[in-house]
């Protein structure tokens, strides 16, 4: 059964928030919540909870998974980010947009796509996941939390507990984070190609 953590919006308590990020060390899968939708997590460098997510999600290998960041320094370590596109991701952070950029040596291969070498990343306008990436010290790697055949992603922390009891280790609930996913721009071909029209507006990159 999965873990329940009731987390307030605003003010994360820290003693959930440490719990929440040594559980994730310790290899868990989490459903947790994100300023677009809620979102499934492990730790970076976890085979298993890959697995799982794409288990969970019927995703074959070809899938974008996202390193959600706490800032840009972060994101700095895991993408190449050339001036111009550095100034269109700057203007855009933190917020509910996803970025595919060419990955550094510091994302591990089984990350990357496996034949463009690129990585999406993100950084979330959001308290709670704030909150956890500061403890974590680390990215997320991250997948909307969207179930094969649903056209929307579950909002409610409750119903993703009884919906994914048995295959998420923990599930943080902060409240109703809506069902919109982020707007994905890849960048890794130089120029800003929308890849999916979502939560962030695209008139900046088109």
């Amino acid at each position: 059964m999965a873990k329940y953590f009731d987390v307030h919006p605003d003010n994360p308590q820290p003693r959930n928030i440490g719990q929440i990020a040594d559980a994730v060390r310790s290899g868990a899968l989490i459903a947790y919540p994100t300023d677009s939708c809620y979102a499934l997590g492990c730790r970076l460098g976890s085979r298993d909870g890959m697995d799982r997510i794409r288990s969970i999600r019927r995703l074959d290998d070809r899938h974008h998974f996202t390193l959600m960041c706490r800032d840009f320094a972060q994101l700095g370590q895991f993408v190449r980010v050339d001036n111009d596109v550095f100034r269109a991701v700057k203007a855009s952070t933190p917020g509910s947009y996803t970025f595919i950029l060419p990955a550094t040596r510091e994302v591990p291969r089984m990350l990357q796509h496996p034949k463009k070498k690129t990585v999406g990343v993100r950084i979330p306008d959001h308290v709670v996941t704030q909150a956890l990436l500061a403890e974590l010290g680390e990215p997320l790697v991250s997948s909307t939390l969207l179930l094969p055949d649903e056209e929307e992603p579950m909002t409610q922390g409750w119903e993703i507990k009884d919906r994914l009891d048995h295959v998420v280790d923990a599930v943080v609930d902060s409240g109703d984070c809506g069902t919109e996913p982020t707007t994905v721009v890849d960048f890794s071909g130089g120029e800003a190609e929308i890849v999916r029209r979502g939560a962030g507006d695209t008139s900046r990159f088109e």
